[in-house]
């Protein structure tokens, strides 16, 4: 386990952070507590945070230009007013399925988002993985309990993802010109029997995979060919979901969560939920942004 520089982002105990993501043009990290329907931005120049108050459960934000962002929600894709925050529903999303919520996402480097969806109680085989690309949206994997560490190669030619209850990572060849699947998954990670799951994962400009492990504290880097070549240290037990920010990309952003922690679990765990900033060592890359069509 390696011991790197951190600072707490944001002292806010999410009951489930995720979601993270970075707009270098703002200067603005953005994430989520999906279950108490708030979205939290962060000026990562000044320090200021603000929340906003949602109607929806959202999991995922994209960048779609300077005014409007998409938002991944338990019932669709919507377009947000950035200055205003008005919320505007773009496509439905398993919306006639009660059942389910949006999770884990991420942008291809062509535009397109991939967003998981999965049983509000975490049911076996509740969720799937979607494609959206210029306003069409197409599922890819059916059955599927945790959707996450959907990530992408810097090329555009490789997508990983994991079911978190499985616990393997896979990797999938795709066509960098529309991030649409080529030939089947395969095991990149097997990471059943290890303690932890795996949770959220962003690829650095090596492409390198970063994994943030849920129940262990720490977040895990794998290479394309699936070594773990490093474990960094998070001052949270439940780490979420990684993102690189900053002027040069060379700092990790963490989320957390406490769900499922009861109030001793909580106490033993004192930055449980909390929002972290990591220096890594490594350069990331800018998250593309997303094209509605």
């Amino acid at each position: 386990m390696e011991d790197v520089g951190i600072t707490i982002l944001s002292e806010q105990h999410c009951h489930l952070g995720e979601g993270c993501t970075f707009d270098p043009v703002t200067g603005t990290a953005w994430w989520f507590d999906i279950l108490d329907r708030t979205l939290f931005q962060a000026d990562l120049q000044t320090g200021a945070i603000a929340s906003h108050a949602l109607p929806v459960m959202a999991s995922a934000l994209a960048v779609i230009d300077d005014r409007r962002q998409l938002i991944a929600a338990e019932d669709g894709l919507y377009v947000r007013d950035i200055i205003q925050g008005r919320l505007t529903l773009h496509t439905p999303l398993e919306a006639g399925n009660a059942a389910t919520r949006s999770n884990d996402g991420r942008v291809h480097p062509c535009g397109a988002l991939w967003i998981g969806t999965m049983g509000r109680q975490a049911e076996q085989d509740a969720g799937a993985i979607y494609h959206f690309h210029r306003g069409e949206l197409k599922r890819l994997y059916a059955a599927i309990a945790i959707p996450n560490a959907i990530c992408f190669a810097p090329d555009g030619a490789t997508a990983y993802f994991a079911d978190s209850r499985e616990g393997i990572l896979h990797r999938v060849a795709v066509d960098p010109v529309n991030a649409m699947p080529i030939g089947s998954p395969e095991a990149l990670v097997d990471h059943r029997g290890r303690p932890g799951s795996l949770d959220g994962a962003v690829v650095d400009a090596e492409g390198l995979i970063w994994n943030a492990r849920w129940g262990s504290g720490c977040v895990d880097v794998y290479t394309p060919q699936g070594e773990r070549v490093r474990t960094l240290r998070v001052p949270a037990r439940q780490p979420s979901c990684p993102v690189f920010v900053g002027k040069d990309f060379d700092r990790l952003l963490v989320t957390s969560a406490w769900e499922g922690m009861d109030e001793e679990e909580r106490a033993a765990d004192p930055h449980h939920g909390r929002t972290f900033i990591l220096d890594v060592g490594a350069v990331g890359r800018p998250e593309p942004r997303v094209l509605l069509g």
